[in-house]
């Protein structure tokens, strides 16, 4: 059965001139694709390229080589660029960048009134995704009287109004504190679970990047490491090389290894931890 392909990403370039006025490439040919319906987590740490690729999958940057296409549409025509932007919604590290009005409920409809949306039908939306982040109780509040975490639920809320079928998440919860990326790590479970929602999560924390379908690691531009996130983390020495951690069952599981303990490589929650232990 041929894949059911939203995102296609086809040896992409991206450069861009530095202070000292050098070309620096911040994408190195890179190919992807992200089917429908998946859970996908981009690690990699600052400079690694990762949310420069996720600006690429909203048509915000064009490539300086190589193609992208979502659901078919080629990001480089400008003819596509509103109709890319209705199917990849986009949701930003800082969620005061993509609030707009005083109240809650204004906010969410900010997005759908300007897709020229009947007003019967914003309201429905509205009301839609505000239960669906679980917010509906502040829909009257003004939304700087909000916690980050809600804030940022505000903004997923404004994004799915506008019924895309694939979110990107650049570091949503960068700014968090953990109750807050706790509540919104699980609105996007949530979205990809019972709304069928394809995601694209950019992150630097790894307990994110366990809870999807496929993790891609990148460094220097290139994608470096690819496959589900057992198969990823299980790869300890290598991701370290790369600077960065592992989940904190899995660096315990790599630490009791090494003193001869056996468990196994693989561990990635606490629950399989405690069944191998006992």
């Amino acid at each position: 059965m041929e894949k059911d392909i939203m995102i296609k990403i086809d040896s992409v370039s991206y450069q861009y001139k530095n202070n000292e006025d050098e070309e620096v490439y911040a994408l190195d040919k890179v190919s992807l694709q992200v089917e429908r319906g998946e859970f996908l987590a981009i690690l990699g740490h600052n400079g690694s390229g990762k949310s420069t690729l996720a600006k690429h999958m909203n048509a915000i940057l064009e490539p300086s080589e190589g193609k992208v296409y979502v659901k078919n549409l080629d990001t480089s025509n400008y003819e596509n660029v509103w109709n890319i932007r209705q199917t990849a919604g986009m949701v930003f590290q800082n969620p005061d960048n993509q609030i707009v009005a005083t109240i809650v409920e204004e906010d969410v409809a900010f997005g759908p009134e300007n897709q020229g949306i009947q007003p019967k039908e914003i309201r429905r939306r509205v009301d839609e995704a505000l239960d669906i982040v679980e917010m509906s109780e502040y829909k009257k509040h003004a939304p700087h009287m909000l916690s980050g975490g809600q804030k940022q639920r505000i903004a997923i809320a404004g994004v799915l109004a506008m019924n895309p079928e694939c979110i990107i998440f650049d570091e949503p919860t960068a700014m968090l504190d953990p109750s807050g990326r706790k509540e919104v790590m699980s609105t996007i479970n949530k979205l990809n679970q019972e709304q069928k929602k394809t995601i694209v999560l950019i992150t630097h924390y790894m307990d994110e990047a366990v809870q999807a379908d496929r993790v891609i690691v990148m460094e220097n531009g290139k994608t470096v490491l690819e496959g589900t996130p057992r198969e990823v983390f299980s790869q300890v020495e290598k991701i370290k090389k790369l600077g960065l951690d592992v989940p904190q069952v899995t660096e315990l599981a790599y630490k009791l290894r090494k003193q001869g303990i056996k468990v196994p490589e693989n561990v990635l929650t606490v629950k399989e931890m405690v069944d191998s232990i006992c």
